[in-house]
Order: structure tokens, then C-alpha cells, then sequence
């Protein structure tokens, strides 16, 4: 088949599958918000533009263990202080190395996440997991692969793409070291001409230590993101060097098209650029082109033109529509290399009196604060995966995410581009050194053309240079804003500062973000009015799934909205807050998911965070109905909690309901205990003595009741029942079906207190990748076959192979639960293509 782009892999991949994005969000929430898709001819039409190839360099890796600590276990490298001292000698790189016992695996993967627990006290920040210096055994991993280069890439530039790793990793590839990179989040490349033998088998080698941290949070392991093999022309587009800059005025928008041309030939060159200018549906709406220039070799020269769109579709978060930019580079009437960039028409604005504005019209920011963990595969989350975290956030009615506190994946910001989420968009190192700033131009030039992003943040909770050395802290922030002015001049720059912004980092920013301190705001609005401010972390409210009562025996947190840690606030606090002041522009709440790692507000056992809004699975928390309701625009009525609480006959029970209808009337076993009206961003509550039956909620809007909710007192759980967010999904070695399980009573209704621990079992055209029930106290095996029922729910990630048919799901829980079987089919599909 004709080689494609990666950007139109990205695009072409998702396209076939575009009928069943529709249902791709958690259980069957809608993602009918998608943006349309261009169709795969159109990738198709572009690769046959230019020879550029780009394959996908994730499959067939074999992996081992080494150790940080002992050269004898780490393949002997170290064993002297001679390893660097002459080229092409790594041995472990090269034809005739023994592997038969390493592990066979596929990227992306994260061997964090299949660790056990550790009761060390050292590590409780990053899960207890025994990653470090004090861990060697388990803090080095060796990936190796043999892949073919034909003869008919001879004179090509070859490059291997890493979208990152976690953390320090050296390349070897046919005996040679190659390259080096430290950080966990950036993406970094090596090119690989030289090393290779064309029209042979050819050796690669990865060294990966965890054994040193980026952040304070659960970072994982590993090759966690996708690797690929770009092969250029030597007359060639720069890597992230193409943008489109959108001016819009009278319903019309301006469009600014720049990119770099790289020659790496011997000789100089004659080249011009066009630009091809596609709407969502692949319809050519505008083209532009350059005047030629010469290029010496071994140099690279700036192109640039404008174009005109007339009447665009704007990108919003109700309706993202995405164009795309066909950059294409000529010589001597030949195209050399192309690839297609995706941006969308918008305006974004922070005034300091009104908030934030899109498209000139006024919007609240409804964000949340995520890392990128997720329950079964920990920070290696399949790309399908991603969109379906989008969709949770988008059921809730948030607008917006921040990428807490890391460059984020590509297939993130991708998600959020084509669902309507914006992006505060975070880089991880704040500092104006070689390395912060090289890790800062990597992210604006990597994402600037992606109509998600309204901010960039340079940092997070820099307390350092806030107040101790807010002399240094002013300097380092104001060469990162100049920096990213420079890059991009079409956003704000900010960051996450917790404290009164009134020194250090906070004098260089565009705007103003706080965390939490309420205290904080309205002063400052005060004495800076000329200077916009938002939210950049609030909340961290406190809650377990599914629990009511708080026991620190059981290091478990009540669900209703009255917990936070003491630097917080609450759900309605916080919103209550941000909501309604005009002149503040919204905020980010902490955070939209658990996570691992940060476990609060206790320690071990606990061994993620319980801030989320949803749990590490994506299941939703009682809270998620409270952002619902005012976030939203469809009408809620959540009453909680369950109403199964054996024991407890006569004890009174708190009675809430998260609305944003009029009023409610509750009643208890028929008996109506009088209705309330609806505070506006509140919610209403009785306090009612447990009786077993059913509660039930009548919420009424205009004085007619318009929508009906019950809990009642189940039965014992006595069958599973297993739904997937997707019945049909791609049989590309890639594509993940997410599975809820459940337990239901003889009624069929799910029984919310179920603990039962339920067995797995999947075969067919595909494999179990992890297992997650969201319990912050829960030390099952990710990876295992087994996992326990979580107050009535568990989740399975099963992953397809290549091959179209079908995969079979099997629940079992013992003699006491009758099991469930449901099958996901894997439909034929053209994969991207990857390297062999």
C-alpha cells in the first residue's frame, strides 16, 4: 500500500472506525461530538504526493530487566570504563545476541505498573511501587528488536521518533551508541543514516533507568509512548516547523502558513512550498505557495504565504471542526516531502473585567487536572483509551482539561482537539536553563497548531521561586513567556502558582492562575485589575466510589461533597466561587481521574490519590453529577447514596441530590419527606432514618415534575454482567474494547456494595491488557487475570491483534455468581504501517 504520513495515520486509523467513535466514550456516553473525519483516500492521495514514509516501531520488542547497580545483571555494560571507548562494539546491539529469554512485548509499556507494592514510606508519591536507586533490580529495563531496512531506502534519511520514555534512555542500534535522553515527557529523535545496513537486518537496543523521578507522582516506566521510523527525502520539512496562524475579522480568517525546509544533500537546491487548505471533509477550500529559494546543503531556509477562508467553520467545544494544511515542498516541479498539519478557525481572549472569551463569546473554563495513569495499564494508555478519558470528562460537562504537570501524548491533545476540549497545555521542567527551554520549544512547536490549547504553563508550584527567590523567579518565567511568545504568539502564557502571585514567577505571566487560596483572588483583582485571572488548580475535594460513611480504619473517604485535605475546597466551594465572578475566567479542578501515587488523604495501604471525580477506571463518583448538573446543559437528577445498608436499620442516613432542575421531593418507601428548592449551584439534602425499600427523587422544573429517580435495597448479587464501550472495534494490534462488570441481584438490578473477586477469561483475536476496580486501597495485579469487585463494579482492557474475528470475554465469580460471557468483535481494518 501506498506509505502514509504519521499525522494522516493518526487521522486515517480513526477515520475507519468513525461509525463507532459514536459510542466510544464511557458506556456508551456520546461522542457523536467528534469532529468529522477526513477519509482514508485523502491520506492516501497525500502520501502519493512525496516519498516521505513513516512506519509505526511498536510491535515485536523483546524486553529483560538489568540492573542499576550490578554490570554482571545489566548485560555486563559498565562492567569496565570501557564500554564508550570504540564504536560498534555493543554486542547486545548487534546480530548473534542471545534473547530467547527475554519477555516478548509490544509498545507502548509501562513494566511500573506490573511491580508489586511496597511499604516504603520513600515512594508513597509515586504509588509505592520499588522504582530508585534503593530498587536496582527493577529500576532498568533492556527493550531490543530486529527490524529489515530495504535497498530502496538507500540515500533516505532515517530517524527514529520517540514520543517519550520514561526516563533516561540510550540508544544503540548495530553495535553503535546513537544517542541519549533524560527526561520523561518530551519527545526526541536520532538519526539513523549512518548506522544502518540498507537492504539488511538491523539491531536496536534500549537502555531505559527509571531509576530517577521528573515530577512527585506516579511516572511510570518504560517505553510508555509509541515509537517510529521516518524516512525522508533529503530535501525535507523541518520537524514541527509548519504552522498556521488564523486571523479572524469579518467572517473571514486570514491565514498566516510557515514552515522550514532542511537540506541534508550534498548539494544546494532550488525548492518552493504549497499549501493545500482542506475543510473537515477533505473539500480543498484554499491553496497558497511560496516563492522558490535556494538552499545550500546541509542548511534549511524559512517559507512562508498567507491564505484566505472564507465564512469558516469555527472550532468550538460543541463543535470542533478541524481543516487541515497540506504543506508540501518542491523541487524542479518534483515534491520532495509533505505532510498535513490539522488546525482550527478560533479566537481566544482573557480580558481582566469579563473572563475568557471563545469566538467572542463568553465561556466559563469547567476544567480538570489529569496525569496520564489509568487503571490496568498505568501511563502506557492505548490511544483509544484516550478518547475514551475525553469522553468521561465531556459526560460530566467540562470544557477543558490542564496536562498536569507534563508535555502531554500526542493522541491526548489529538482526542481533545476532535472532541471539544480545551487544553491548559504544561511543559514539566520550569527553568530557563538549555535543557527547560529546550523541553518548552519542543511542546509549543509540537502543539501550537492544535485549537485546543488556550494556554501555555510554564510550571507548577514553583515555591522556590515564588518568595525565597522571586528575584530568579521573575527571570527564569520571563525568558520561558518570551519564549513562547517567540514561538507562538497567538496565546497567553501562565502557571499553576500556589500562593498570592504577587512576586517571582507571577510578574511575567499574561495572566494569573491560582491554586486554591480564595483568599487570594478577589484582593488581587483589586489592586490588578488590568490583569486576567482563572483557577489553574482548585478543589481536591475527597471521596471513595461508592462509600458513605468516613473510616480512617478502612482508608476510605464518604462520597458526599464535605471532604477536603485543608488547602481545598469543596466541589460547590470552589465553584460557587469561580462561577460567579464575572471577571474570573473558571478554572481547573483536582482532578477529573484518580491517580496513582499521592495517596490522600491517608497512606498505605492506599495507594492512589482519592481527589478524582471519577475513580482510576473512569467510573463516576457522586460529585461527577454535581459538575454535571451546573456544567452541563441536559437536565440532572443523581440521588444518592445506594440504598443498601443491612445493619444499619433505623440509623439516620444523609439523603442527597445533585439538580439543576427547580426542586425535588424525596420520598421513602412512598412516604414523601417534603420537597426542597434547588440552591443555584448547590444541591439539596435530608437526613432520613434507614429503613429498607426504595428512596426516590421527583425533580420538577416549571411546577411539573419532569424526571424520576430511585435507589432501592437490592438482593444478594447472584450474576455478572459485562458491557463494553464498543462492540466492534480494529483488528490493528492496537484498538482496546474498555469493559465494565458488574454484579446484578435476582432482579437484574446491580448490587452497589458487590465485593465478589471475579476471574477472566479471554481468547480469540485478541488479549487482556489490564484490569483496574478503582479502590485506592486495592493491591491486585494490574496485569492478572483476577480482580475483586469494587462496591459493585470492576473494569477489563482487552486489546485486539491483527487478525478480524472476534474476542471472548469470560466473568466468573465462584459458585455463588453466574458468570458472563460477551464478545467484542475485531473487524478487518488497514493498519498503520510498522516496521518488520
Amino acid at each position: 500500500m501506498p506509505s502514509l504520513t504519521r499525522r494522516n495515520l493518526l487521522v486515517s486509523g480513526l477515520a475507519l472506525s468513525a461509525s463507532s467513535l459514536a459510542a466510544r466514550s464511557a458506556w456508551g456516553r456520546a461522542t457523536a461530538l467528534l469532529g468529522a473525519y477526513p477519509e482514508v483516500k485523502s491520506a492516501e492521495a497525500l502520501a502519493a504526493l512525496a516519498p516521505r514514509e513513516q512506519y509505526l516501531m511498536d510491535f515485536d520488542w523483546k524486553f529483560t530487566f538489568g540492573n542499576a547497580n550490578d554490570p554482571a545483571k545489566d548485560l555486563n555494560f559498565g562492567m569496565g570504563q570501557g564500554d564508550f571507548a570504540k564504536t560498534g562494539n555493543f554486542k547486545f546491539a548487534k546480530s548473534g545476541f542471545d534473547d530467547s529469554k527475554w519477555r516478548s512485548l509490544n509498545l507502548p509499556h509501562d513494566w511500573a505498573v506490573e511491580l508489586p507494592f511496597v511499604w516504603d514510606e520513600e515512594q508513597k508519591s509515586h504509588g509505592y511501587k520499588p522504582l530508585g536507586r534503593r530498587y536496582p533490580e527493577t529500576s532498568v529495563g533492556w527493550y531490543r528488536k530486529e527490524f529489515e531496512i530495504p535497498a530502496s531506502d538507500q540515500g533516505k534519511r532515517v530517524w527514529i521518533e520517540f514520543d517519550g520514555a520514561f526516563r533516561d534512555v540510550l540508544v544503540f542500534v548495530n553495535g553503535c551508541f546513537v544517542g541519549r535522553n533524560n527526561n520523561g515527557y518530551a519527545p526526541f529523535r536520532f538519526d539513523l543514516t549512518d548506522f544502518l545496513a540498507v537492504g539488511a537486518k538491523n539491531y536496536i537496543a534500549l537502555r531505559v533507568d527509571a531509576s530517577f523521578g521528573d515530577g512527585w507522582f506516579y511516572e511510570g516506566a518504560g517505553v510508555y509512548r509509541h515509537i517510529w521510523l521516518t524516512k525522508y527525502d533529503s530535501l525535507h520539512l523541518g520537524k514541527w516547523e509548519s504552522y498556521v496562524r488564523c486571523d479572524l475579522k469579518d467572517g473571514a480568517a486570514t491565514l498566516s502558513l510557515a514552515t522550514v525546509v532542511e537540506n541534508q544533500g550534498k548539494t544546494g537546491e532550488s525548492a518552493r512550498v504549497t499549501w493545500k487548505i482542506l475543510d473537515s471533509a477533505g473539500k480543498t477550500v484554499a491553496t497558497a505557495e511560496s516563492e522558490a529559494q535556494s538552499i545550500d546543503a546541509d542548511s534549511s531556509a524559512h517559507f512562508k504565504a498567507t491564505a484566505r477562508l472564507e465564512n469558516p467553520s469555527l472550532w468550538s467545544v460543541d463543535e470542533p471542526t478541524l481543516y487541515s494544511a497540506v504543506v508540501t515542498v518542491e523541487s524542479q516541479g518534483k515534491a520532495r516531502d509533505a505532510e498535513r498539519v490539522s488546525f482550527g478557525v478560533r479566537t481566544a481572549h482573557f480580558d481582566a473585567n469579563k473572563g475568557f472569551f471563545l469566538n467572542g463569546k463568553p465561556l466559563k473554563i469547567q476544567g480538570t487536572c489529569n496525569h496520564q495513569d489509568h487503571a490496568g495499564v498505568g501511563a502506557a494508555v492505548p490511544d483509544a483509551l484516550q478518547w475514551f478519558r475525553a469522553g468521561v470528562l465531556k459526560e460530566m460537562g467540562s470544557n477543558a482539561v490542564r496536562t498536569s504537570h507534563n508535555m502531554p501524548t500526542p493522541e491526548w491533545v489529538e482526542a481533545c482537539d476532535r472532541m471539544g476540549l480545551m487544553m491548559m497545555c504544561e511543559t514539566r521542567q520550569m527553568s530557563s536553563s538549555p535543557e527547560g527551554l529546550a523541553q518548552l520549544e519542543t511542546m509549543v512547536k509540537r502543539y501550537r497548531n492544535s485549537p485546543s490549547i488556550i494556554i501555555w504553563s510554564i510550571g507548577n508550584e514553583e515555591w522556590a521561586l515564588q518568595e525565597p527567590m522571586a528575584e530568579q523567579g521573575e527571570k527564569i518565567a520571563a525568558t520561558m513567556v518570551e519564549k513562547c511568545h517567540e514561538l507562538d504568539p497567538t496565546r497567553v502564557v501562565s502557571a499553576a502558582v500556589n500562593g498570592d502571585n504577587l512576586q517571582g514567577v507571577s510578574n511575567a505571566l499574561d495572566i494569573i492562575g491560582f491554586n486554591y487560596n480564595l483568599k487570594y483572588p478577589d484582593d488581587f483583582h483589586k489592586t490588578h485589575p488590568t490583569r486576567a485571572l482563572f483557577g489553574s488548580e482548585t478543589a481536591s475535594a475527597l471521596s471513595t466510589r461508592g462509600v458513605y460513611t468516613t473510616d480512617p480504619l478502612r482508608n476510605t473517604v464518604s462520597a458526599y461533597d464535605v471532604n477536603q485535605p485543608g488547602w481545598g475546597e469543596l466541589a460547590e466551594e470552589w465553584w460557587t466561587f469561580y462561577g460567579t465572578r464575572e471577571w474570573e475566567a473558571g478554572g481547573f479542578a483536582w482532578t477529573g481521574f484518580d491517580y496513582r501515587g499521592e495517596p490522600t488523604p491517608y497512606g498505605w495501604p492506599s495507594i492512589s490519590s482519592q481527589f478524582g471525580i471519577v475513580d482510576t477506571c473512569g467510573f463516576p463518583k457522586d460529585s461527577f453529577f454535581y459538575y454535571k448538573a451546573w456544567w452541563g446543559k441536559e437536565p440532572v437528577l443523581h440521588l444518592f447514596p445506594h440504598w443498601n445498608f443491612a445493619g444499619e436499620e433505623g440509623q439516620e442516613i444523609p439523603v442527597w441530590v445533585h439538580s439543576n432542575l427547580d426542586e425535588v421531593e424525596l420520598l421513602v418507601n412512598g412516604k414523601s419527606m417534603g420537597s426542597k428548592k434547588v440552591p443555584h449551584l448547590g444541591h439539596v439534602e435530608w437526613k432520613v432514618r434507614y429503613a429498607p425499600g426504595a428512596i426516590e427523587a421527583r425533580g420538577s422544573k416549571g411546577g411539573k415534575v419532569v424526571q424520576t429517580v430511585k435507589r432501592e435495597t437490592t438482593g444478594e448479587a447472584v450474576t455478572l454482567r459485562l458491557t463494553s464501550d464498543r462492540m466492534e472495534i480494529n483488528a490493528d494490534g492496537q484498538d482496546v474494547a474498555v469493559l465494565k462488570v458488574e454484579a446484578l441481584d435476582q432482579q437484574g438490578r446491580p448490587v452497589p456494595t458487590a465485593n465478589h473477586l471475579i476471574e477472566f477469561k479471554v481468547t480469540g483475536e485478541g488479549a487482556l491488557i489490564g484490569v483496574g476496580n478503582g479502590d485506592p486501597n486495592c493491591h491486585e495485579s494490574d496485569k492478572g487475570s483476577k480482580r475483586s469487585l469494587f462496591n459493585g463494579l470492576a473494569q477489563v482492557i482487552v486489546q485486539a491483534n491483527k487478525t478480524a474475528g472476534s474476542i471472548q470475554i469470560e466473568a466468573s465469580g465462584g459458585d455463588s455468581l453466574a458468570s458472563a460471557n460477551l464478545s467484542v468483535t475485531t473487524r478487518s481494518t488497514t493498519p498503520r504501517p510498522s516496521v518488520l
